[in-house]
């Protein structure tokens, strides 16, 4: 599973010497976040509590964790990768700063891989394949079905409702995208001829978009299970993605190809879930063409956001 050389791959494009690079080839992203973040930690209101909880921190690339900490009783920050968590951390300089952050390794989408990865482990793929596309790809389907996402997820050591100040950080998309990745990376193994194929096959795509609708509404409602009465909640992420193979293009439209990520329902979720203080939407890079390899980038939407109730 993908989620399992989350640690490896996190150690290439996060911390310290990432930040380095985005402030070079990216400082529209860093400010947008930074300021997005701070900004809400000023709006949450008086009497609300002064825990702020972020989801997906990573080693905090993105998130100006000293200012964060500085305006919080205690700052908790929840990934599935602990080392990258302990380099965000060590990061502060003052030993008493440090005290105030607590990390806990969970999965934010509360198991959704090894769910799938049951459901995929059920069937006799080689069987399925001698049968044809179809029959596997309504196999596929019947997984993505079949998978189930707690609503909302369950994380340890977390209280519910006690949180002034709830960020969620450009997570949203990985939390669906790596078990969909998974299948199709299954699919591939057993028969590499249908690389490219899901594309034609109607009940597999659709699944798949029921699959994330599932996983964005369970993490929507675990953000509104753990914000406080008055506090604000911070989400951060990719919409969509972008490829582009020349230098100097990143911002040429022509020189594009657009990959969608986040389905267009989760636009109308978002304002039945909650009220919309703000939106922002900005772009950046995550890296530049390589040889043979395209550059790539991200479209993000950040909003401010608060319970309806």
């Amino acid at each position: 599973m993908r989620i399992d050389n989350l640690s490896f791959s996190n150690t290439q494009t996060q911390g310290a010497q990432r930040r380095a690079w985005l402030r070079l080839h990216a400082p529209q992203h860093l400010e947008q976040c930074s300021t997005l973040m701070l900004r809400a930690m000023r709006l949450r209101d008086e009497g609300a509590a002064r825990c702020t909880v972020i989801l997906g921190a990573g080693a905090c690339t993105e998130i100006p964790l000293a200012t964060l900490v500085r305006a919080s009783e205690e700052v908790v920050l929840v990934d599935l990768d602990q080392a990258a968590m302990q380099r965000g951390r060590a990061e502060l300089a003052a030993p008493a700063l440090q005290h105030r952050v607590r990390l806990i390794q969970a999965d934010i989408s509360g198991g959704v891989s090894q769910h799938l990865a049951r459901q995929i482990a059920r069937h006799d793929w080689q069987h399925l394949v001698s049968q044809g596309a179809e029959t596997v790809f309504d196999a596929a389907a019947a997984c993505l079905d079949a998978c189930t996402a707690p609503d909302p997820p369950v994380l340890p050591d977390i209280a519910e409702h006690d949180n002034g100040l709830v960020i969620s950080s450009l997570v949203l998309s990985q939390l669906f995208s790596y078990p969909l990745l998974d299948l199709l990376d299954h699919l591939q193994h057993v028969g590499p001829h249908l690389l490219g194929e899901q594309e034609r096959h109607r009940r597999y795509q659709e699944a798949a978009q029921a699959f994330r609708m599932r996983v964005i509404v369970a993490h929507l409602h675990l953000l509104h299970s753990l914000a406080d009465h008055g506090g604000i909640i911070v989400l951060l992420s990719d919409v969509r993605g972008f490829a582009f193979n020349v230098h100097g293009t990143d911002h040429d439209a022509t020189h594009r190809r657009w990959l969608p990520l986040v389905p267009r329902a989760f636009f109308d979720l978002l304002n039945a879930t909650f009220t919309i203080v703000e939106e922002h939407q900005w772009e950046w890079i995550s890296d530049l063409p390589e040889q043979q390899r395209p550059g790539r980038g991200y479209e993000v939407k950040g909003y401010i956001l608060k319970s309806k109730d």
